[in-house]
């Protein structure tokens, strides 16, 4: 590899995590949550790449509905204003379409040589040290024309992993990146008598799903292995809206190409059909963050085995994980449970059953039921909502909107609303009329009425929204203009 070859972090986020329902939700999924620190776990992945050597763009593969939310997360941390990229899919189609439009994009912005670092953007990693010396034996064997994966040596034999068997009868070039081996082959996950196995053997790794590549090689390998996903990805990049700012390139795809495009993941597109797969052993502190267990393991227990995060009151009470956001948990007489709860939804799990979660979540979006896709408060590009109280005929939302943000301009059919401003200056439009509205006044806008709410001000905009009429489902709107594209 040369040694002027563009280093390019890829973060894909993509994820729903229903397992960590209810706080993972699909509008608001798993790389959002906030752990004990504060930090969101795709923050956590933005810093672990922005602190590699020799970094020119941090590019991010995300769903077109979480490009400002992803923005605003990184904002809290880009602290150097490292230049960003956005691949923004409408719709989910698996990662080997997004890392093959990631290796295109790559490639023409920084050349076929320029060397691909594949993150998912729900992972912990505690050793940041020996990752990116992970990383750097991997961008060796990219360079020499692997495709480079990062296999986790098991310390335990789960169940809830895919493994990697490796080729341990031949070191893979040792005099460049010593200690890594050529893939045997990927194997699914196990159960719990064969991942007994696994570990006893020495011969398998966990399959972390991060992977290192040249650009240009990992296109010709899936011209190969997959040509239908490259030409498919290749014919939606250029049917595709593409926009650059102040060290912010995005490409928007085109929802009539994407959907064309294989639903299909990189391990079963290319990696398991590449004869130039090899995999960098490494300790890097690594979790994958799968289930409500994985996430209680990062709080320190009490010496009854419980972990508690937020306020709890205990009572003969055992190896249980307590998660809640506001309210107060009583809890007496139990063992070995979940207990999660939001403002409006509450999980109780067995331990041994969180994988299980997901099952949940299933129903819930089988019966339409909101709390599958939404929090009681929805993240909006101007700014949030919270949903405060609603019953038949009536809604009523706090709307907190950003110095200098705007809604559209929008209509609704069938319901009218009253809006009533509790601080800062709303600057409105209501019908014909242009108007600003101050604290502790309002406006009334009648279903059918054009609308725009604006803030105008250098503090927050808060109000109070009461909502009334037939039919007050947020699909309920008509928008005829907005700055961020949403038309």
């Amino acid at each position: 590899m040369k040694s002027n070859a563009a280093r390019v972090p890829v973060i894909l986020s993509g994820g729903v995590g229903s397992r960590l329902w209810p706080v993972s939700r699909e509008a608001h999924p798993k790389p959002f949550m906030r752990l004990a620190d504060g930090r969101s776990l795709l923050q956590k992945t933005f810093l672990r790449l922005a602190a590699l050597p020799g970094i020119d763009e941090v590019l991010t593969v995300t769903n077109r509905e979480l490009y400002f939310k992803t923005g605003d997360d990184y904002r809290e941390v880009n602290a150097t204003g490292l230049p960003l990229g956005f691949i923004l899919e409408p719709c989910g189609r698996n990662t080997a379409p997004a890392i093959a439009a990631a290796a295109l994009y790559a490639a023409e912005r920084f050349g076929g040589e320029s060397v691909l670092v594949i993150l998912p953007a729900d992972h912990l990693v505690a050793d940041q040290a020996a990752f990116a010396e992970a990383v750097d034996r991997a961008a060796r064997l990219a360079g020499e024309g692997w495709l480079a994966t990062f296999g986790i040596r098991p310390d335990y034999p789960e169940t809830g992993y895919g493994y990697i068997e490796i080729d341990n009868s031949e070191n893979l070039i040792p005099q460049s990146a010593a200690g890594a081996w050529r893939v045997r082959r990927f194997v699914e996950k196990p159960d719990t008598e064969l991942a007994h196995r696994y570990v006893e053997s020495g011969c398998h790794l966990w399959n972390s799903g991060m992977f290192c590549f040249r650009a240009d090689r990992v296109i010709e390998e899936m011209q190969a292995c997959a040509p239908d996903v490259v030409v498919a990805v290749q014919a939606c990049l250029s049917a595709s809206r593409r926009t650059s700012g102040d060290k912010l390139h995005s490409v928007e795809l085109s929802r009539e190409t994407f959907e064309q495009v294989p639903d299909i993941s990189i391990d079963y597109a290319l990696m398991e059909k590449s004869a130039r797969v090899a995999v960098a052993p490494c300790d890097i502190g690594w979790n994958d963050i799968g289930s409500w267990t994985a996430i209680g393991d990062l709080t320190e227990p009490d010496r009854a085995g419980n972990r508690v995060l937020g306020e709890a009151v205990l009572h003969d009470v055992s190896n249980c994980y307590i998660q809640s956001e506001e309210r107060l948990v009583g809890a007496v007489g139990v063992d070995n449970l979940v207990i999660v709860d939001t403002p409006d939804a509450l999980l109780v799990a067995g331990r041994d059953s969180v994988q299980d979660v997901k099952n949940i979540v299933g129903q819930l979006r089988l019966a339409g039921h909101e709390t599958y896709r939404l929090h009681r408060t929805v993240h909006r590009p101007w700014g949030t909502y919270t949903v405060l109280e609603e019953g038949r005929g009536f809604k009523i939302k706090r709307i907190e909107v950003k110095p200098g943000a705007s809604l559209s301009l929008q209509m609704h059919h069938h319901r009218s609303e009253h809006w009533v401003v509790v601080s800062g200056m709303a600057k409105v439009v209501n019908g014909e009329r242009e108007l600003y509205v101050s604290t502790n006044e309002s406006t009334f806008i009648p279903a059918g009425h054009k609308h725009r709410l604006e803030n105008p001000g250098v503090v927050e905009l808060v109000m109070i929204e009461v909502q009334s009429g037939e039919y007050l489902g947020e699909d309920d709107i008509v928008r005829f203009e907005d700055v961020y594209g949403r038309c």
